[in-house]
């Protein structure tokens, strides 16, 4: 209730040019994700075996469903308009890349420092009570998924005014060209094997839609017949790949599948984003008139004030809960996914992992709102970038393969070392350095 009064007082100072629908758009977002890996992830128990499988990977019926719920297009798209936007405000400010970096950069890494700390902690105390290395290693997997997320989305924050430039001076051009280069890339990595090349469509495909967000604020989408057209030009598109040039239906990873959309993307992300961009800017209007409302707006507004939290620990508590029911001898998980009991009884495991995720958010949330009051200059502007890519190259590693791994240690160690130092070098104050080096802390 008090969270809600103290969201309610700063929805009251919203100012009138703020796009409240952006920001629903974000809270929106995380809620689809957050509900999405809870009910994805699958955890069944016979006797003493658990195990936790993917929902899309039984029930292909799920794989279209896919089309409406990986939303991380949408954030992108949201990022892209939110990005363009501070900075050129920096720039109206008279405020340098250096110091725009350290404060959007902050609010991302911040948050994520605690989280990460918390499962080397869990890995070594594993380790040295005996527990499986295999075990420990698909517990932080399933628990650091939302970091992979984070690791791209950073990198696009150090190109933005690359991408910002790019979008002045050619204008949607700079949108085609990386798409042309995603077109590329899947052509040579399927046509003719060279499948190191998808890796490259990371950079490619969500930087092609991060400028999406640069068109929708140009006001360059807000026709319905022109939101209209990309919404019908992005589901026909995704359909001729679907169904001429065999790419999956779903948009997400699908356990034994030949090849997926998302690790790494494909062009067919390209056009679920644009399906996605034109539906939300013919939603636009109605949606920013019931923004106006104080109850949803009010929620919008508490829901962003968490939402890295939020977002980061969601997994971390599916994990504990379902070790949590393991430990109370299988509670709850004997039923086989995917069958009726077992859909009947989701409500209630979402109540009880929303319940436990509360409190946590309550907990945590300090580091993302110290985050947003920080103040003063970042390091050197390359030192901040080299920062960053340290911290994404650890963040990526430790998605891809957990904290730890049977028969080799090290692993564990040092994507942690490079995610931790790359986030250190990212969130130094510049005016904290210089009242240590003068010694004003002694003051």
């Amino acid at each position: 209730m008090k969270a809600w009064q103290q969201a309610k007082a700063l929805a009251e100072k919203t100012p009138a040019n703020r796009n409240r629908y952006i920001d629903f758009l974000r809270a929106a977002a995380i809620i689809v994700v957050v509900f999405g890996h809870w009910i994805a992830a699958a955890p069944h128990a016979t006797g003493t075996q658990l195990q936790i499988v993917k929902m899309i990977g039984i029930a292909p019926w799920t794989h279209g469903l896919t089309w409406a719920l990986q939303v991380m297009p949408v954030f992108f798209i949201v990022g892209g308009y939110s990005n363009g936007a501070s900075w050129e405000a920096a720039q109206r400010d008279g405020k340098g890349y250096q110091a725009w970096l350290h404060a959007r950069l902050t609010r991302l890494v911040a948050p994520v420092v605690p989280l990460l700390i918390f499962w080397a902690g869990i890995s070594i105390v594993a380790g040295s009570l005996g527990v499986d290395p295999e075990l420990v290693r698909n517990a932080s997997r399933l628990a650091l998924i939302p970091i992979w997320f984070l690791a791209v989305y950073i990198l696009v924050i150090v190109l933005v005014p690359v991408a910002s430039a790019a979008w002045q001076r050619y204008g949607l051009a700079s949108f085609w060209l990386p798409v042309s280069a995603a077109i590329l890339v899947d052509a040579l990595a399927f046509g003719q094997g060279l499948l190191v090349l998808r890796w490259t469509n990371y950079a490619f495909v969500w930087l092609a839609v991060h400028q999406l967000g640069f068109l929708w604020r140009d006001g360059r989408a807000d026709q319905p017949i022109v939101a209209a057209g990309w919404a019908l030009a992005g589901l026909a598109i995704l359909v001729v790949l679907v169904q001429v040039a065999n790419y999956p239906i779903a948009m997400l990873s699908v356990p034994g599948a030949e090849f997926s959309n998302t690790r790494p993307p494909t062009v067919a992300l390209v056009a679920l984003a644009a399906f996605h961009f034109g539906i939300v800017c013919m939603l636009q209007h109605p949606l920013q008139r019931w923004l106006e409302k104080v109850s949803p707006w009010t929620a919008t507004v508490l829901i962003n004030g968490f939402i890295m939290t939020i977002f980061l620990w969601h997994s971390t508590v599916q994990v504990l809960a379902i070790g949590a029911a393991f430990w109370l001898g299988g509670f709850g998980l004997g039923w086989e996914p995917g069958s009726a009991i077992w859909w009947a009884t989701r409500p209630i495991w979402l109540g009880v992992m929303l319940t436990a995720l509360l409190p946590i958010v309550a907990l945590l949330a300090r580091f993302e709102r110290g985050s947003r009051r920080s103040a003063g200059d970042g390091l050197a502007a390359p030192a901040q970038v080299a920062g960053a890519l340290t911290a994404c190259l650890g963040m990526a590693l430790l998605a891809w393969a957990g904290m730890s791994q049977a028969g080799a240690p090290w692993f564990r160690v040092i994507p942690l070392v490079l995610a931790l130092a790359g986030a250190g070098l990212v969130l130094v104050r510049m005016d904290n350095w210089r009242k240590r080096k003068n010694g004003s802390f002694l003051h």
